[in-house]
């Protein structure tokens, strides 16, 4: 049994797709398909069922995955032991974040990371809080960023940022309607929440359920998976939601989104990482871009408020 093996074999498993699997990392389907059936001749161990053009896991290769993994991770971890003996010359840094987090306030730090330390290559996985929790804690990402409150032992959680979201609407929603809704009208109208997982959607069902106006009396019309998509069918008048103000900032300038008057705490951008994992210089060197981004945000703030 070899790595090369095991990384062919996660990555069909993962996807339940040989050919998804096979351009995914770069094989052909045959190289693809001779590694499992060489791992399954070779144990004697069924590892998939193929039911008609697609493939799932039996229960031996679910059982299998599971130490496949760890072998890999551990793998990665010696190969990332060696790679930091380099210092910052070379290397890699896997990250997980959620979709808030990725698309408006992680990239600029992505690029002045990459700027200071070129031979330090940067992955990015997308998901939701939950999805992202999982890849820190299983070992698939080093660092984790979310913006929901992460309760799990196994990883330490650092604030990063803070973050302000607002309630909104159309004007096509609101012809004719308050600003400051009462709770009534909140009930009638429509709503377009994220996916169950998403961090901005447990604090919007947090603060609703607060004022008494749980999300199973709300009239829930569209539940949809990126904030992109939320923002595009609430300007098009499918319901009220909540995003970040990061998200929507565009919108109201072009008058296409109203701020409905609804008190929604500000949340925190949190940072995840293993607590057991070998910290590498990469890592590290992540993590002090962002203190030193902090406090350029606390000096501009201050300066901002003696003036």
């Amino acid at each position: 049994m070899t790595l090369e093996q095991l990384r062919i074999f996660v990555a069909v498993a993962e996807r339940e797709h040989v050919t998804r699997a096979a351009r995914d990392i770069n094989l052909t389907q045959s190289a693809t398909s001779a590694a499992i059936a060489a791992l399954e001749a070779r144990y004697a161990t069924k590892l998939f069922d193929r039911i008609g053009r697609r493939i799932e896991l039996t229960h031996a290769g679910r059982q299998f995955l599971l130490e496949a993994r760890a072998v890999l991770a551990r793998a990665a971890a010696a190969e990332t032991v060696l790679a930091d003996l380099a210092g910052l010359k070379r290397g890699s840094l896997s990250i997980a974040a959620s979709q808030t987090v990725a698309n408006y306030w992680l990239p600029p730090l992505m690029h002045r990371y990459r700027s200071t330390y070129p031979g330090i290559a940067l992955g990015l996985t997308i998901g939701n809080t939950e999805t992202v929790t999982a890849m820190v804690r299983d070992g698939r990402a080093e660092l984790g960023f979310v913006e929901a409150t992460v309760e799990d032992p196994s990883l330490s959680v650092k604030p990063v940022a803070k973050d302000a979201l607002v309630m909104i609407a159309s004007p096509l929603l609101l012809s004719g309607g308050a600003r400051a809704p009462s709770a009534e009208d909140l009930r009638r109208m429509p709503w377009v929440f994220r996916e169950q997982g998403s961090g901005t959607r447990s604090i919007l069902e947090a603060a609703l359920a607060k004022a008494g106006l749980p999300i199973s009396g709300l009239n829930v019309v569209l539940e949809l998976p990126s904030n992109e998509s939320v923002r595009t069918a609430v300007i098009d008048g499918a319901g009220a939601s909540a995003l970040s103000r990061l998200a929507v900032g565009a919108a109201f300038e072009a008058n296409r989104l109203i701020a409905l008057d609804f008190p929604l705490p500000r949340r925190q951008f949190l940072m995840l990482r293993q607590k057991e994992r070998y910290r590498t210089q990469a890592e590290a060197a992540f993590d002090e871009l962002i203190e030193a981004d902090i406090a350029g945000r606390e000096e501009a703030a201050l300066t901002a408020s003696s003036l």
